[in-house]
């Protein structure tokens, strides 16, 4: 083991280096990767040193999303204290389904998931739970609304044309998890959204109005905090009062911005979070977690153990359903996820937390007002979120974007509202600075002049 994690060590500091000095990488073609990168699989153990070279090969070779020229996705950047307790969960190699395998780090991350249910605005009777990604988590939150408006449904199977609701730029999880849940992708309403992006409240009213009508069963809205292309958050309270009048339950998908609630200045964003029956986000997207993060935090308690709760007297063997987390969960075998973000949080503290998410928002405005101020630039986007949507000079997005990536000079994505199509700029790494925006600009313009775009 000890020569193993040096030549961890040592594959890490040529990677660190790597990232300073090529921050983004050409990508590496299929067919280069499988004649060049010893990846097969054989009888025989690899000699050792091959397999270490074929090893640091691999690792520099792979995208990097951790440094200042990555924007592609809803995550980037690197927390030292989260990777050092993602690396300690690595080498404890627990399971986060009893108390008698995880001891005090069952209890670490319930304190996590006290905290996160009062940042929503929850009470005493709230309780969550962690999982992979966000699309567990919004299967969960699915999962439950049916259980809790049909409770024959987990023994019986789905038996009513169950309706659920969601704004037409929700994530893709949506419908996926209609059809893991006996749904059906066909009962998914979606609704229109606003100019802003955000869920039409109206819209929503006569949609459940009419499924009411024709005699089917609405159980759930699922809203979202942070649409996946233009970070736009769904108005939590005038929908709640539609989920109050129709007896629906109603789930927050906060797994990009949810976040949102850590800050003073922000936290409006969400207003109305406490009215909701569940509630997720991902700590790996806006509080720079690793991957990979998910929580998920429910008002009341007794729908967790009402849709995931299993007897097993083989694994169920010391101490209450309160400290054995495989009773809420949706896995058994669960790897343990919230230590990373325990290191994180408990070294930087929810203050840090707050500026963290603060600097996110800030760093979008910033970037905002350069194109606003940037005859060439047209944005498509204003309100706060940490997504800035622009063209420049009239080029194709989806042109600029590839020949970016494919020049090994930025990563950033492209992305679609209605019809318009723009580059996709997404400031969630909050170790990035305006200098750092500025950069991306500034690459970005001489590329674009230099390829005659």
């Amino acid at each position: 083991m000890k020569k193993d994690l040096d030549l961890f060590i040592s594959i890490t500091e040529k990677l660190l280096q790597a990232e300073i000095d090529d921050p983004v990488l050409k990508p590496v073609p299929i067919k280069q990767v499988l004649s060049e990168l010893d990846l097969q699989l054989a009888d025989e153990p690899a000699v050792d040193s091959e397999f270490v070279k074929t090893l640091e090969e691999l690792v520099l070779t792979t995208p990097r999303t951790a440094t200042k020229l990555f924007f592609n996705q809803l995550f980037g950047g690197r927390q030292s204290r989260a990777v050092l307790g993602e690396l300690l969960s690595v080498m404890l190699n627990g399971s986060m389904y009893t108390y008698k395998v995880g001891g005090p780090q069952v209890v670490m991350e319930k304190q996590i998931l006290e905290k996160f249910a009062q940042l929503v605005g929850y009470g005493d009777d709230a309780h969550g739970t962690l999982a992979p990604g966000g699309s567990m988590t919004n299967l969960m939150g699915m999962l439950m609304a049916r259980d809790w408006k049909d409770p024959e449904a987990r023994h019986e199977g789905v038996t009513k044309k169950m309706i659920a609701y969601t704004s037409e730029a929700c994530h893709y999880s949506v419908q996926k998890n209609a059809a893991f849940a006996g749904i059906g992708r066909s009962q998914v309403r979606f609704v229109a959204t606003d100019d802003h992006g955000r869920m039409d409240v109206t819209e929503l009213q006569k949609a459940v109005a009419a499924d009411v009508a024709a005699g089917h069963t609405p159980f759930m809205i699922n809203a979202t905090a942070g649409t996946t292309v233009i970070g736009a958050f769904d108005p939590l309270v005038e929908i709640s009062a539609v989920a109050k009048q129709y007896d629906l339950w109603l789930h927050v998908d906060g797994a990009y911005c949810g976040s949102a609630i850590f800050s003073e200045r922000f936290k409006h964003l969400v207003k109305g979070s406490e009215l909701a029956d569940s509630f997720t986000l991902n700590a790996h997207k806006m509080l720079g977690t690793p991957l990979s993060c998910s929580l998920i935090t429910v008002k009341d308690k007794k729908n967790l153990y009402s849709s995931f709760s299993q007897a097993a007297s083989y694994l169920y063997q010391t101490a209450d359903d309160e400290y054995n987390p495989g009773k809420i969960s949706l896995q058994c075998g669960r790897r343990n996820d919230a230590l990373k973000f325990w290191t994180l949080w408990k070294t930087i503290g929810t203050n840090g937390i707050e500026a963290a998410v603060d600097h996110q928002f800030d760093l979008a405005r910033y970037a905002k007002e350069y194109v606003k101020n940037h005859p060439d630039y047209t944005l498509y986007n204003d309100d706060d979120t940490i997504a800035v949507c622009f063209n420049y000079k009239g080029i194709d997005p989806k042109t600029l974007c590839n020949k970016l990536y494919e020049h090994g000079e930025i990563m950033v994505g492209y992305g679609k509202f209605r019809e318009q199509e723009f580059v996709r700029l997404i400031t969630v790494n909050y170790d990035n600075s305006k200098a750092d925006l500025d950069r991306f600009f500034e690459v970005m313009e001489q590329f674009a002049a230099d390829q005659n775009l």
